[in-house]
């Protein structure tokens, strides 16, 4: 169980707001977060890290909705940005420009030209091509933008292979060979200033010894250049979904890295860690059936909502909004979406249910509703708040009219 969310008098809580309350208020299916949670959790990686003076760049990716970014960047956090769209958003939001960092493989000319003329803090630069781009465009506008070049250190990371991204079967990064002579030759980019390296191996990284390889293997890439001296470990801070799995800590992460960076300027691009057990998936049942020896209990939430245990086979706790001491039974939770991968969870040990009855999806306040997509003309979720015993609605329930707004009708 998410320490955001516990049971009082047997119904379960979002600080102090009753979720079958808000359910009924609001209606399902509901994405809820806890601002209380998403501070501890700032706090948190904040403090491992502070002996190291890292500066924390929130990652967009994992939850981009306004008001969480807002409570973010009151939070005195900067932004990790993937896209031109995430740092126009990031910006609205009031990060400061010059406190993101823009991330992402693809970075295309006019995004990186709109970065330059916002006045973005680092660009993290993942190709030669990349760079000669970022270079002609900075000549262009007489600027002399912050770089760090993405080192892949060749490490598969023991993670899903679908968020290993530091192994050289993946597009990101660059090889160690190509690092060192861009390093090389950093003369030949005369209107950028390349200053640090970036690693990211991937995301829910189970071994801190992979990332002290990854940080030794940039570091020696820098070491013959005493103005390199910033170092960006990237994100992957893992978060447990189930409580079976321990993984390490934000704590653990900081005590291994920190006799390594002594003397270095850290960036740290926390996401999934900040947010993902601060929210939930709030979901009812349509009802249940029973077919090949397994109870099938339908919910009005679905892989449109919530698309990870689908594409990566994600394991999601999964409750009753209100607790039975009834015995449970592995149940397949599943949605209305007409696929067969449209599985919230393949075997939830559930009390016995029945139509109207409500379920929480834990742990799911990272990468929900930034994936959720309009797949059978669905409308996507509302979002709500939480702060204390007071909760608002910080993004309403989409509605069928939504879905044809941007069409054109000839």
């Amino acid at each position: 169980m998410s320490e955001a969310f516990s049971y009082r008098a047997d119904v379960l809580h979002c600080a102090d707001v009753p979720l079958t309350e808000l359910a009924e208020a609001v209606g399902t299916p509901l994405y809820v977060y806890s601002a209380e949670r998403m501070r501890a959790n700032v706090e948190r990686v904040r403090a491992a890290f502070a002996p190291l003076g890292a500066t924390l760049h929130y990652s967009l990716k994992a939850n981009a909705n306004l008001a969480l970014l807002r409570l973010l960047h009151s939070l005195d956090l900067g932004a990790d940005a993937v896209s031109g769209g995430e740092i126009e958003r990031a910006i609205y939001a009031g990060f400061p420009p010059q406190r993101i960092v823009f991330a992402g493989v693809g970075k295309t000319p006019a995004e990186l030209a709109y970065a330059l003329d916002v006045g973005v803090g680092w660009f993290n630069v993942e190709s030669r091509d990349e760079l000669r781009t970022l270079d002609r465009l900075a000549g262009e506008r007489g600027v002399r933008p912050n770089v760090a070049l993405r080192l892949n250190p060749g490490i598969r990371a023991q993670t899903h292979a679908h968020i290993a991204t530091g192994h050289l079967g993946a597009k990101f990064g660059m090889a160690a060979e190509v690092v060192a002579e861009l390093l090389a030759e950093r003369a030949a980019y005369p209107h950028v200033h390349i200053g640090g390296l970036h690693i990211h191996i991937g995301s829910q990284l189970a071994d801190v010894a992979e990332t002290v390889q990854a940080v030794r293997a940039a570091q020696a890439l820098a070491a013959p250049y005493a103005d390199v001296r910033v170092l960006n470990v990237g994100g992957g801070i893992p978060v447990p979904y189930r409580a079976d799995a321990p993984l390490p800590t934000p704590q653990d992460f900081a005590d291994a890295l920190a006799p390594l960076l002594r003397g270095w300027r850290v960036k740290l691009e926390p996401g999934r860690s900040v947010v993902a057990d601060a929210g939930a998936l709030l979901v009812s049942v349509i009802r249940v059936k029973r077919q090949g020896g397994r109870r099938f209990v339908v919910t009005d939430g679905s892989m449109a909502e919530l698309l990870r245990p689908a594409l990566y086979g994600a394991q999601h706790p999964i409750v009753p909004l209100r607790r039975s001491e009834k015995a449970t039974e592995a149940a397949a939770v599943v949605g209305p979406v007409c696929e067969s991968t449209d599985v919230l969870s393949q075997d939830a040990p559930l009390p016995p249910l029945r139509a109207g009855d409500g379920l929480a999806v834990l742990v799911a306040g990272a990468y929900g509703m930034v994936m959720a997509s309009n797949y059978n003309m669905r409308p996507r979720p509302p979002e709500v708040l939480v702060e204390g015993a007071r909760w608002r609605v910080v993004r309403r329930r989409e509605t069928w009219a939504d879905l044809r707004r941007l069409e054109v009708e000839t």
